[in-house]
This record gives structure tokens, C-alpha cells and sequence, in this order.
């Protein structure tokens, strides 16, 4: 029996590889295609037959795109949305999820109710450009990080990990004259790092990538981020230098340029999320039980 169950155990874990092996190629083979591509000379890839290394090594395109300005400040005005929308997001679910953790709140039942309401239920893309136009956040820094401050879903996540920490450390503290922000501050979030850096790594994940509410609040291209501009560059099948009004003097193609900007804008996300893939997989769990 033992020896059966044994050899069940392999096939199966067999059949599993088999599959992430299958799944990874699907996903890493067309983005090594285009790292191919984005580092070949940009009249030497037309010709097509690059699939997974570069037939003529160039650098021309990313000297391209690193010489267009517009690429540094759309990169500063990525990092520090990023950055502050991550810091802030946190800290208000945070708070908020805290005070819904205690089952003393008065009308905690009726919060829920609206909370839940409002996941799937909104006032639409025009009353809320309209409303963003009577705040004074069009054309505004703000518009990437007021709307996204709080949400529903992260604070559900937080919520039931709060829950999970024993009240006895709540009560013990009272007992030494503490108050519910010390409390907050000195024993929850010290015991809930990973919950906070697991919606922090999801929120930054979405800020770095959004590209949509530039798209449609934003008309100022001092205030692009990095993906609006990457949009621009891919829909409209333009070069960095067209879609940001600089000129480009390289002899460079408008599909080497675009490649080489898709892999510029993606890198930094590459390189990060290999350090915070823990809280990643652990993050899917930590919401599994709600209300």
C-alpha cells in the first residue's frame, strides 16, 4: 500500500513539473522574443528569423530611448506614485481594517454591508470624470493616489489577519494604560508584516502598471507615467520621440523602439518581485475566510 501511494506521489508530482515547464514556456518564450528583438539592429530584424537571441547585437534602440527626456520624467512620475500611493494605501487599510477587526464596533454589520455594495456596484466612468473635474484632479499629480486610497478587498485581507492576532495582547496593554493607537501602532503592526507587505506589494504591482487613469484624466505629458507612455508608444505605432514630442536621431525603427521601451518599463518590476514573491503567494491565502 505504501509503495503504491509512493508511486502515485511521482506520477503525480511528474505530471505537475510537466505542466510549470509547459506554462513557463508559454509565458518566458514570447518575452525573451522580444528581448531578442529590442537588443538586434533595428534594419536587421525586419527581415524577421529572431526568436531567441539577436542576430546582429545593437544597442542603438536604448540609446534611443534613454536619450528621449520624456522617459525620465514619466520614470520619476511612475516611482513616486508608486511610492506614495503604497504608503498611504497601507496605512489607511491599515487603520481602517483595525477598527472593523473589533467586534465592539457599533454598526460594523452595516459598514460591511456598504463595503461589499460598493465592490460591485459604481457610479460609472462619466460621473466620475465628472466628479475628478469638480475635486480639481484632472491634469493633477493626486488623481493616481486619491481615488485608490482605500480598498474594500485589501481591507477584508488586513481585517481577518488583525482578527487572528490574540486579544490577550490588546488587554494586557489596556491593563499598562495603553490606548488604541499605541496599541495599534506598538503591537499590531509590529505582528503584521506580512499581511502589510503583501497589500503593499499588490498595490504596488497595480501603481507601477496602471496606465488607464492617465489615459483618461490626464492630457499633461509632464505627468505621464511610464506605462501611459509605453500605451501611447504601442497603440498608436509611434516612437518615443513622436509620442513625447522630442526628436530622435538614431537610425532606429518604430518596432525597435517600442520593444526596447516595453523591456525598460518592465525590468524594475522583474527585478523586485524575485525579493517579495513570498508575500505574493502568501497574500492569496490571507483573505480566503471573510465575513
Amino acid at each position: 500500500m505504501k509503495s503504491n501511494y509512493s508511486t502515485d506521489e511521482k506520477v503525480f508530482n511528474g505530471i505537475n513539473v510537466i505542466f510549470m515547464i509547459f506554462f513557463l514556456a508559454i509565458i518566458a518564450l514570447p518575452l525573451w522574443n522580444i528581448v531578442a528583438l529590442s537588443f538586434n539592429d533595428a534594419t536587421d530584424a525586419i527581415k524577421g528569423g529572431i526568436y531567441f537571441w539577436p542576430r546582429q547585437f545593437s544597442l542603438e534602440s536604448y540609446y534611443t530611448v534613454f536619450e528621449d527626456p520624456a522617459i525620465y520624467k514619466a520614470f520619476v512620475i511612475s516611482v513616486m506614485k508608486t511610492l506614495i500611493g503604497v504608503v498611504l494605501h497601507t496605512i489607511i487599510n491599515a487603520l481602517v481594517a483595525y477598527g472593523m477587526s473589533r467586534k465592539d464596533l457599533i454598526g460594523r454589520k452595516v459598514y460591511m454591508q456598504m463595503g461589499v455594495i460598493a465592490m460591485f456596484v459604481n457610479g460609472g466612468m462619466i460621473p466620475t470624470f465628472l466628479l475628478f473635474k469638480s475635486l480639481g484632479l484632472l491634469n493633477n499629480f493626486w488623481v493616481y493616489i486619491i481615488p485608490v486610497l482605500f480598498s474594500f478587498y485589501d481591507m477584508v485581507i488586513m481585517m481577518n489577519f488583525f482578527r487572528g492576532i490574540p486579544y490577550s495582547l490588546e488587554e494586557s496593554a489596556m491593563m499598562d494604560g495603553a490606548n488604541p493607537l499605541t496599541i495599534f501602532v506598538k503591537i499590531i503592526l509590529p505582528l503584521s508584516l506580512p499581511v502589510l507587505a503583501t497589500i503593499a506589494l499588490f498595490h504596488g504591482v497595480y501603481q507601477w502598471n496602471d496606465y488607464m487613469v492617465a489615459n483618461i484624466y490626464v492630457d499633461n505629458r509632464d505627468l505621464y507615467p511610464l506605462q501611459m507612455l509605453l500605451y501611447r508608444i504601442v497603440s498608436e505605432n509611434l516612437s518615443p520621440a513622436v509620442a513625447t514630442g522630442t526628436n530622435v536621431v538614431r537610425n532606429t525603427t518604430s518596432q525597435s523602439l517600442q520593444l526596447a521601451t516595453m523591456v525598460v518599463t518592465t525590468v524594475p518590476v522583474v527585478i523586485i518581485y524575485p525579493f517579495l514573491q513570498n508575500y505574493f503567494i502568501q497574500g492569496m491565502t490571507l483573505g480566503g475566510v471573510k465575513e
